[in-house]
């Protein structure tokens, strides 16, 4: 995996954490392992400009998603295509201001809460969405079982 971390906020966060995460995430769900995926890394200001311009709504958000190629959960794996092209996933945009704040709400750390949307992220990228009430049990499950992969691989020394 070709995995590319931009920290242009000003905030430090653990980028190789964030690298070591997509890696892991896009390993399980069979992503092609010559695929690219880029993370940016940028402030609320820029992030409120990109919010408005892609989503229509203003303020900053924490995660947002600009897939580049069609990819699929398990596109790697699959016997009916078992060596598809390698592809640009796309990017992953966060804001560590914003995850700073639903951090403290949710009573864990902002890593901790960036590694969440980092994975959120990745997820919509390959597809996955949370519009729907079947689609957001799906999705939000998943990310749960990825998120807790990442605990426990992290856990072993």
């Amino acid at each position: 995996m070709s995995i590319e971390v931009a920290n242009e906020s000003g905030v430090a966060v653990d980028e190789s954490a964030l690298v070591e995460l997509a890696g892991l995430v896009l390993g399980r769900m069979g992503v092609n392992p010559l695929a690219e995926l880029s993370i940016l890394v940028i402030d609320e200001a820029a992030m409120a400009e990109l919010h408005e311009q892609w989503m229509g709504e203003p303020g900053p958000t924490d995660v947002l998603a600009f897939p580049m190629d069609e990819l699929r959960p398990n596109s790697g794996g699959r016997e009916e295509d078992p060596s598809p092209d390698p592809a640009l996933l796309g990017d992953v945009v966060l804001c560590p201001q914003v995850a700073a704040k639903q951090a403290a709400d949710a009573g864990h750390g902002p890593q901790d809460e960036l590694e969440l949307l980092c994975t959120h992220g990745i997820l919509h990228l390959l597809g996955y969405d949370h519009a729907e009430p079947e689609e957001h049990a799906e999705m939000f499950g998943l990310q749960d079982q990825l998120l807790e992969a990442w605990r426990e691989a992290r856990r072993k020394p």
